[in-house]
């Protein structure tokens, strides 16, 4: 028998692909499931404004259980949210779903998640963890009252992993360090990441507001450090750096609308909300402190260079898939003082 724990995992592997890029929200993801078991969606939040990871799966569902593919063009959650109430006709008796997120009880940007699903006739809903968040919490409340079965912590920890990002912007700010390697460790010499990785770079830079690098990968490298591959905007730049002299002509120095300091110190991260660390070994140790997430690209390739050879550090993958030819991977350290909160 299929258990609940199987059809939170779907949601939740569906939410990581999207984990950060939905920044200001979290990532939520969504699995409809039918009377009979069938899954009939599985669904995530996708980018800031655009419908929660609930509303996407419910219209999947329906598309799956009506045949009626009008509902399909159909972008704005409202619309979609009108779209159901008035056509579901019933199709949902009995469907249950899974969420990683406590659905939203309040109207926002899009409806409440919470109110379409006591309207449409799901018979349960499976949360995996709660909503901290004071504007929209109270979801779970709200279906019990309109008579639906609620399970709570349905895979609670992961589902828990998956916020710690989006518990740290609501806090102060959220930071991580990014990193693309070879199997070897290596981390210089050229080009590592396939063009899939490299794009999905480009739109978490997208949504960051600071980028900090080491002074040495500048001079070295000569970057941009913009989001050019999805048509984004550059975020800011911190250099890292004691030494204050850099050659103007470097690319990152001459895009518009962005600011670049040059400085000894890392307190400038403080004031910015969502920042992503570039770096190798000697930015690694510099930023312990300050980092709450590591996300490293691993290339299937060798080569004689340098990279992350004299560090010891121990890490707990939280999420990883492949991009393209590379293996992708969200890890917290795993050293015994903080479990990334």
């Amino acid at each position: 028998m299929i258990s609940h724990s199987f059809y939170m995992s779907l949601a939740l592997s569906e939410a990581w692909k999207y984990h950060l890029l939905t920044c200001p929200n979290p990532a939520v993801g969504a699995c409809v499931v039918s009377a009979c078991g069938k899954i009939l969606a599985v669904e995530a939040h996708k980018k800031a404004g655009q419908p929660h990871a609930e509303v996407e799966a419910l219209k999947q569902a329906y598309i799956q259980l009506t045949n009626d593919t009008s509902i399909q063009k159909l972008t704005d959650s409202k619309e979609i949210h009108d779209y159901l109430l008035t056509h579901h006709n019933g199709c949902f008796f009995g469907c249950e779903i899974y969420t990683t997120l406590e659905p939203c009880s309040h109207y926002g940007k899009t409806p409440s998640c919470a109110s379409l699903i006591t309207k449409l006739g799901l018979e349960k809903v499976y949360i995996g963890a709660k909503d901290f968040n004071g504007k929209a919490a109270g979801g779970a409340n709200m279906l019990r009252e309109a008579g639906i079965d609620v399970v709570e912590d349905v895979l609670r920890k992961p589902c828990e992993d998956l916020l710690i990002s989006f518990r740290h912007y609501l806090q102060g700010n959220f930071v991580f360090f990014k990193w693309a390697g070879r199997l070897d460790g290596s981390t210089n010499d050229g080009v590592i990441s396939s063009e899939e990785s490299r794009e999905l770079v480009h739109a978490l830079r997208d949504v960051c507001d600071l980028l900090v690098i080491g002074g040495n990968t500048v001079r070295t490298d000569r970057p941009i450090l913009d989001a050019r591959l999805v048509n984004g905007k550059a975020p800011d730049v911190l250099i890292y750096s004691h030494e204050k002299e850099f050659d103007r002509s470097i690319p990152l120095f001459d895009v518009p609308n962005r600011k670049v300091f040059v400085e000894e110190s890392l307190e400038r991260v403080k004031k910015y909300k969502c920042v992503m660390i570039e770096g190798s070994e000697q930015m690694f140790e510099a930023t312990r402190d300050l980092t709450h997430l590591y996300l490293a690209f691993i290339a299937p390739k060798f080569a004689p260079s340098k990279g992350f050879r004299n560090l010891k550090a121990d890490f707990r993958i939280l999420s990883e898939r492949k991009v393209g030819d590379d293996i992708m991977a969200w890890m917290i350290l795993d050293d015994g003082k903080n479990d990334g909160r």
